[in-house]
């Protein structure tokens, strides 16, 4: 299998110089919140696949959903038909949505709902006789896609090279990340800092040309940060002063991944204009994405002043296999009460997280939810700093060798394993990550 996927297969962010020869896992099956290999070897899936695998693998009733959708209709086209899974669960997710937001586009996944997001902001503003409103800020350290707005509002510096991007539609944020603050600094006045950077580019670049601000309500790709608190309030009153549109990023959060439908409301206390969300909604069984837009936007942007086309869509907008699958996949959610599992286990989850900044090589060991990050210290000692930049590698390494994959990020590594996970699997989880984090110890007290 990796010898062909190796000379015809172009995966996701490649290494160039070296594609043909990439190394990576190559999968089998998987059941509940394991996968297994070529040679049967059993892994413990830490990253839920691309932070997506909610209900876990092998869900046989999901399998038949899908099949059973399949014989009876395969395809519709959005255009100029409906079909019974996608007005079903534009129903389902506009009820678990905050209150006020009523609307439901399907896209074909995160990267397609950011740009279709950032396209409604667009278009309102167009229609509102205002198309100089329509500069982005977004954060540093921010993932938002692939497609091209949705990558050119993401602020992770490895994703900026080689390719061109709308720079004169984006302004960024400085990094919100609390364990950066300067010694001494508290959380607080850490908050209170970057607010004031917000408002300092809206008064640097003009209320009247922003169109909207877009924000994960953790920076799941960026290292699991997680804005001081009291952050996305004051950021979103700021946003309605202004009438800047404010975009939650669900991607990564949506679905239960912090023991919610969404983390926006009834995590941080924000109803925002817009909602993106994607990878859980089918637990990554099939793709699908969508975006959440407010009654206050599409009343800005609908009726007889506004009757003009919205050419925005794709080919497989509302699949009906896909919204078969997210409804089967909302009710095993539902039924097996995993949302209240994961807000049961959670504290176990971050308690075990947590105790793992007792290491000499960790800096930061931050999470919430079923969400966790641990930043390797980048320090003045004598380890040269490239070898310090290694951490995370060297970690998914040792793990990987005890039965646990983990999403290494240059000295970091990240992990968000399937909600299904028992309080058995999460002490064994991070028994793998806390000998795996002793032996990375001793390689660099030998570099």
């Amino acid at each position: 299998m990796l010898d062909v996927d190796q000379k015809h297969h172009l995966h996701p962010w490649e290494h160039m110089g070296s594609w043909k020869e990439g190394e990576r896992y190559a999968f089998t099956r998987g059941d509940g919140i394991y996968v297994y290999d070529g040679a049967g070897r059993r892994l413990i899936d830490g990253p839920a696949g691309m932070w997506a695998v909610q209900i876990g693998y092998g869900r046989k009733e999901m399998a038949d959903a899908i099949a059973a959708q399949v014989m009876e209709l395969p395809y519709a086209s959005p255009w100029s038909s409906t079909t019974a899974p996608a007005a079903a669960l534009a129903e389902k997710v506009a009820a678990m949505a905050p209150e006020n937001l009523n609307t439901v586009m399907f896209t074909t996944g995160g990267s397609t709902a950011v740009d279709t997001a950032l396209r409604t902001m667009q278009f309102m503003n167009n229609r509102l006789g205002r198309p100089g409103k329509k500069i982005i800020i977004a954060r540093e350290k921010g993932y938002h896609g692939s497609t091209y707005l949705a990558a050119s509002v993401t602020g992770k510096e490895r994703d900026k090279s080689c390719f061109d991007f709308e720079d004169r539609l984006v302004r960024f944020l400085p990094d919100v990340n609390p364990y950066i603050r300067p010694e001494g600094m508290s959380e607080a006045a850490w908050c209170d800092a970057k607010v004031d950077d917000l408002e300092r580019l809206i008064a640097d670049v003009g209320p009247e040309y922003i169109g909207a601000f877009i924000a994960e309500p953790v920076l799941c790709s960026g290292g699991v940060i997680i804005p001081p608190e009291g952050y996305h309030r004051r950021t979103l009153e700021l946003c309605r002063r202004h009438d800047i549109l404010y975009i939650s990023d669900e991607v990564v959060t949506a679905f239960g991944r912090l023991g919610h439908w969404f983390a926006s409301e009834e995590v941080f206390g924000i109803e925002p204009d817009i909602i993106t969300c994607a990878k859980g909604i089918t637990s990554g069984y099939l793709p699908l994405g969508a975006c959440i837009i407010s009654d206050r936007v599409m009343e800005r942007m609908t009726g007889a002043d506004h009757d003009v086309l919205f050419p925005n869509g794709y080919t497989y907008s509302a699949h009906p296999v896909c919204c078969a699958a997210a409804l089967k996949n909302i009710e095993i959610i539902e039924r097996d009460g995993l949302l209240e599992h994961v807000r049961a286990i959670a504290p176990q989850f971050q308690e075990r997280l947590t105790a793992l900044e007792s290491s000499p090589i960790i800096g930061d060991a931050r999470g919430m939810g079923l969400l966790g990050c641990l930043e390797g210290l980048i320090d003045g000692r004598n380890t040269p700093l490239d070898v310090q930049r290694t951490l995370g590698a060297r970690l998914d390494e040792a793990c990987e060798a005890r039965g646990l994959i983990v999403r290494p990020l240059i000295n970091m590594c990240v992990f968000s394993p399937p909600l299904t996970i028992s309080p058995e699997q999460v002490d064994q989880m991070f028994d793998i990550l806390t000998d795996a984090i002793s032996e990375v110890e001793e390689e660099f007290a030998e570099t």
